[in-house]
């Protein structure tokens, strides 16, 4: 396996809130590095099993060689399909760690990183057909504005969108530097690589669907529990831990409480923990990524 593919976040707390049954079968929803993958599988017993899923190719040279072991090269989202086939009977646990790995943030020629002079890319799956380019150059101003105010959260995100559009008619935006010579005009001298973090996390979430994958991961891990089987999820920004935090509550990601015909609330799952497991000072230390982490654990009722 790669060394420094990954450095796994809050590993010890989600697996020890994970695995409750070392003859059960698991499921790793973001294989990368594959370091949460040999935690659960040093958890399990020789019945026991586990799942794995990544888009990305390159994580599937870190697979290990473990009977016990399946990696699917695939979206998370479709994990019900895949449990269906693999394991009908149900999952007695799935764990999400939704950060993008360290090695797409430092592979230069992903494009995932404003540090690195490469081509705007940022596919997770590189067989995908969009990348960070095609949006800035072929999106209208108003549908950058809006996924760089949602996604990114950026402040003055209608600037940016302006600048682009009018750096593009020059010249198409095709390199992490074009983009960030485009709207630099904007950037605040103060804190301009937290600004430009922004930016890049907007247009990743874009390219990637990772919104639309994350809800439709819910939706199928919520049907591919057995009940009791419990869901782990690490959340890096307020988005996406919000829709986390509302499916757990409610059912659904936009966080509405619905009733089936009998006054039942249509929530599947639970919490565990009232609040989400923060990483220790300590990992902080040694892992500046992990210092946004946030644990959420639920159980199937």
């Amino acid at each position: 396996m790669q060394q420094m593919y990954h450095q796994p976040v809050l590993l010890k707390e989600s697996i020890d809130a994970l695995v409750t049954n070392p003859d059960g079968v698991y499921a790793d929803a973001t294989f990368g590095g594959g370091g949460h993958s040999a935690e659960i599988l040093s958890r399990l017993s020789p019945e026991g099993r586990l799942i794995a899923f990544d888009r990305d190719a390159d994580a599937l040279a870190n697979a290990p060689e473990d009977g016990r072991f399946t990696l699917i090269h695939n979206n998370f989202r479709f994990i019900h399909n895949y449990t269906l086939q693999l394991s009908p009977e149900g999952l007695d646990g799935i764990l999400a760690d939704l950060g993008v790995s360290s090695h797409q943030f430092d592979t230069a020629g992903r494009g995932f990183s404003f540090r690195y002079s490469a081509p705007l890319d940022m596919r997770m799956n590189v067989q995908g057909t969009t990348t960070a380019a095609d949006i800035v150059n072929s999106y209208t101003q108003e549908e950058l504005e809006k996924i760089f105010r949602i996604y990114g959260e950026v402040e003055n995100s209608r600037k940016i969108a302006q600048l682009i559009a009018e750096a593009r008619e020059s010249s198409p935006i095709r390199t992490t530097d074009d983009l960030d010579n485009a709207i630099a005009a904007a950037l605040p001298s103060f804190a301009a690589h937290k600004y430009l973090a922004k930016v890049y996390q907007a247009l990743r979430i874009e390219v990637n669907a990772e919104m639309r994958s994350l809800e439709k991961f819910l939706e199928g891990a919520a049907a591919s529990l057995r009940r009791g089987g419990r869901l782990a999820v690490i959340t890096y920004h307020s988005l996406e831990d919000r829709m986390v935090k509302n499916f757990i509550r409610t059912g659904n990601v936009e966080g509405e409480q619905r009733k089936d015909l009998y006054g039942r609330l249509e929530a599947p799952l639970e919490p565990v923990l009232r609040k989400p497991v923060l990483p220790q000072e300590s990992e902080i230390a040694a892992n500046t990524r992990a210092r946004s982490a946030k644990l959420r654990v639920a159980v199937k009722l």
